[in-house]
């Protein structure tokens, strides 16, 4: 059995590069398609010509040539992979390589973080990337929480500029470009406020970067069984855990009357609340057994569908 987990890599027998989705793979390995070979490529790997495919466009070509792999997600028979990447097998070659993720290993190394524990993924850990990539920088476990707050102190240091690049805050205009990408259902100023509580964005040497939650081996535990969907609901409730609020999906335990939990499977939501504040949060309803979880991001940009920390706004409010 292939040992995998969220934000590796695979490679097929067809050269079809997939981002694994899922820490568990009951039928298979549970994915997303990425990159595709064509001679009109704008990417290259290994003399192999690569084109990128945006998620409706990688499920429909799925559909067309591989329907039985498509699920919720596109679910890849391991006798199918050529090649499995792993986000932390590339640092040390990207140390030597890459200035800007260079910066970045050197902060958390100083925070005592050792290299095993950090990863690339995204263009990068395929090496497919080119000048607008982004740094997608995975970090794992309890130790993403060391390295967000090494690149927050970074980020108000003085002395942030290193030998091998700067870190920085990132400015008004990515802030915007970062809001569009993902057309959330909250406002701009509702956004900010909480992406600049969450400290696990910024820009080195003028690149955005993202440190992106990966569990620990020994957090993984046992699979999210599927649910039922049961109708749309909007929710007040307090957070009463949130260890994996940054993971994928995140997850919030909440205090509420029907309600057990909390999971969001965008992005934009992830880290979104803590400990002890009331959110609101609309979704769906999923029924799983005796338990009910409202669920977010049921689609790739999901609408009518949100989570925000009221305790956050009010404080920001009070604040201005």
């Amino acid at each position: 059995m292939i040992k995998t987990r969220l934000r590796d890599f695979i490679i097929t027998k067809d050269d079809w590069i997939f981002a694994v989705a899922d820490y568990f793979h009951p039928d298979g390995i549970r994915s997303t398609f990425r990159y595709v070979p064509d001679e009109n490529g704008e990417r290259e790997l290994d003399g192999i010509r690569y084109k990128k495919y945006d998620f409706d466009v990688a499920f429909d070509f799925m559909r067309e040539n591989r329907p039985e792999w498509v699920q919720d997600v596109h679910v890849v028979p391991e006798k199918e992979v050529k090649r499995l990447l792993h986000p932390n097998d590339c640092i040390p070659q990207l140390v030597e390589t890459d200035h800007r993720v260079a910066a970045i290993v050197e902060v958390l190394k100083d925070a005592g973080i050792p290299l095993s524990q950090m990863g690339v993924t995204g263009s990068l850990l395929p090496g497919l990337q080119n000048e607008t990539s982004d740094i997608d920088f995975v970090v794992y476990g309890k130790d993403w929480f060391t390295a967000r707050d090494a690149i927050a102190a970074a980020k108000l240091s003085s002395n942030s500029n290193s030998k091998a690049g700067s870190i920085e805050n990132i400015d008004d205009a990515m802030w915007q470009r970062i809001y569009e990408k993902r057309i959330p259902e909250i406002s701009f100023d509702e956004f900010i406020v909480h992406e600049k509580r969450k400290g696990n964005r910024g820009m080195v040497d003028g690149t955005y970067f993202d440190l992106l939650f990966v569990r620990d081996w020994d957090q993984i535990k046992e699979p999210m069984q599927r649910g039922k969907d049961i109708g749309i609901m909007k929710i007040e409730a307090t957070v009463t855990n949130a260890d994996f609020a940054f993971d994928s999906p995140s997850v919030y335990k909440v205090d509420h009357d029907e309600i057990d939990h909390v999971l969001s499977y965008t992005h934009t939501y992830a880290g979104q609340a803590l400990v002890g504040e009331v959110i609101e949060a609309q979704g769906m309803v999923e029924q799983v057994g005796n338990m009910k979880r409202l669920v977010v991001g049921t689609s790739r940009e999901p609408k009518g569908e949100w989570i925000r920390s009221l305790t956050l706004l009010e404080r920001s409010k009070n604040k201005d």
